[in-house]
């Protein structure tokens, strides 16, 4: 799953199975009708592909995630400190919250959070 990135429309595609799984195909092709206006063919295309990229399984027309939402997005978060900011968390933070005042409990939270890893 390295390196794999969703477009929008990708992304709202797994958050539909995220939200329901265990999800079974038919009911996926209702929600992405419904949802997306998507034909049949459309969704298990884009499933295949996101099946293929390995960020879920299609089992007896049971769909499930091999990667949770929280482990997809720890993923990508890493990715982007490594490719943009060279690894630096410092240099991340500093960008992040730069024209931004952070409220007392942000901060403090913040601060838990690095405690926590330390």
């Amino acid at each position: 799953m390295s390196g794999t990135r969703l477009g929008t429309v990708e992304s709202y595609f797994a958050e539909l199975i995220w939200e329901r799984e265990p999800l079974s195909s038919g009911e996926l092709v209702r929600l992405c009708k419904e949802e997306l206006h998507w034909a049949k063919s459309t969704t298990y295309t884009v499933l295949k592909r996101l099946c293929e990229k390995g960020l879920f399984r299609n089992e007896n027309g049971t769909i499930t995630s091999l990667l949770s939402k929280e482990e997809y997005l720890t993923g990508q978060s890493c990715q982007l400190v490594d490719e943009v900011f060279k690894g630096s968390l410092p240099a991340f933070f500093a960008a992040f919250s730069a024209g931004r005042k952070l409220s007392e409990a942000e901060a403090e939270e913040i601060r838990r959070l690095i405690d926590s890893q330390a």
